[in-house]
């Protein structure tokens, strides 16, 4: 076999991750990155690596008492590395310096999600980094001059944790300089619109985002006076722009019906509102929370559970299964139960193997969590299933949200969320095909019989 084959784009990727975590890992056991006395143990600085650099946000650790602030600029570094992706960057840097990019980077990073074509590669490079720089700055600047001017916070450190949450918040990491997240912050909407702007916005990917970008040119080109093309929204664009929105207000009403009485019981109106749409935001997959879910309702968790595993937009910052994936399983239902041959979506057929691939995915999503539920009722049986089953999901789909579990499970525990939390990061199917990086085609083919259904 061939070094090239061996390592190819989706190796690459999961060895660049596991890497960027092990460097991530040391850095964070260094005296100077925690406020102690002796180096950080080599568990605690594994997961809030792991966690940084899968965007997940789940912490063994509080990030703003343990954390010196050189350790906080490693989490957040890795945060960034992770949320721009180090293929992704690597390549970008090398095409500055060299005014070029060559075709293997291009395949990883396609491999990687980033881009949906070869002859993209360039742009999509250019408008991640810009896009993600643009509206970091905007949220930091939002939340730092909220902090300074209402909450007292010293101009400096307001401009710190402006920017410290705008990154964690772009891209869908949910750390935060605060013990309690932004519970503090539940009875101010200047700070969790903003973030929930950010993260919805790093959650719908970023051929969403290109596509954007896009159309407003050429409408800007037609408002000059010119003839643009402007071409038809995408499939992946109308499904992604379509569930975020349905999903999205359906968590708010549930989210608001689910906690009126409970944990947003005696908010005003506008509060409860505001908070209902926050969790319905956070869950795909920030990891923010402005209420204590370790009190919230049952049912609140299930949908919450829900909504996770579900994630956000494909090539973005979000984690679990992507919303396109439910799209395509719910269009091939619905196509099913009418008893119709093709599977189509907004008048276009959908190829059979797009419908293997969601049903692949969304299987691989399921037994990793079966498992990881499974391991974690062994190793700690003191905790409920609604506990457990919150906490995998969380780790799987990479958003961070808790009932407060985290640091009191046991080691082995711990270590089976970091492999989620990777596994999660990388993508299942990303994972696989860095197992066995080649499609095996035969040139035979068995008779077809069908078996009983149901």
């Amino acid at each position: 076999m061939k070094r090239g084959h061996f390592l190819g784009p989706a190796r690459l990727t999961a060895v660049g991750f596991v890497l960027l975590i092990l460097v991530g890992t040391v850095l964070l056991m260094l005296p100077i990155s925690a406020n102690v006395p002796q180096w950080t143990p080599f568990l605690p600085a594994l997961f809030t690596a792991t966690s940084a650099v899968s965007l997940t946000g789940l912490v063994v650790e509080d990030t703003g008492t343990y954390w010196t602030p050189f350790g906080q600029v490693v989490i957040i570094t890795l945060i960034q590395l992770g949320g721009l992706g180090i293929m992704s960057l690597a390549s970008l840097s090398g095409m500055l310096l060299t005014g070029r990019i060559s075709f293997k980077a291009r395949r990883t990073i396609a491999a990687e999600g980033r881009a949906v074509a070869f002859g993209g590669i360039r742009r999509a490079l250019v408008l991640t980094l810009v896009m993600t720089l643009i509206c970091e700055a905007i949220v930091a600047v939002f939340i730092g001059v909220r902090l300074a001017t209402e909450h007292g916070v010293a101009p400096g450190r307001a401009a710190w944790e402006g920017a410290f949450h705008a990154i964690s918040a772009f891209n869908n990491a949910g750390f935060s300089t605060y013990s309690d997240s932004v519970i503090s912050f539940a009875a101010d909407g200047w700070i969790l619109l903003p973030l929930a702007f950010a993260l919805i916005i790093g959650g719908l990917g970023y051929p969403m985002l290109a596509e954007f970008v896009r159309r407003a040119r050429a409408r800007l080109t037609r408002w000059r006076g010119g003839t643009p093309r402007i071409h038809r929204m995408s499939m992946t664009a109308r499904m992604t722009l379509g569930a975020t929105a349905f999903l999205l207000l359906g968590g708010t009403v549930v989210f608001f019906l689910s906690e009126g009485s409970g944990v947003l019981h005696g908010m005003p109106l506008g509060q409860k509102l505001i908070n209902a749409f926050f969790m319905s935001a956070s869950p795909r997959t920030a990891g923010f929370n402005a209420i204590d879910y370790g009190e919230a309702h049952p049912l609140t968790l299930m949908v919450t559970d829900i909504l996770m595993f579900i994630g956000g937009g494909s090539a973005g910052t979000a984690g679990g299964i992507k919303v396109t994936t439910a799209c395509v399983l719910g269009a091939a239902m619905i196509s099913e139960f009418l008893g119709r041959e093709d599977t189509s979506i907004g008048h276009r057929r959908l190829p059979l193997s797009t419908f293997r691939q969601a049903l692949a995915l969304t299987a691989a999503g399921m037994i990793v969590v079966a498992v990881g539920v499974a391991t974690l009722r062994i190793w700690d049986p003191e905790f409920t299933a609604d506990q457990v089953t919150f906490e995998v999901m969380s780790a799987f789909a990479t958003v961070g949200l808790s009932t407060g579990i985290t640091a009191s499970l046991s080691a082995p525990s711990q270590l089976m969320l970091c492999l989620i939390m990777y596994v999660g990061r990388v993508g299942p199917t990303t994972f696989v095909a860095a197992l066995a990086a080649r499609t095996v085609s035969l040139r035979y083919r068995y008779p077809e019989e069908r078996p009983f259904i149901g």
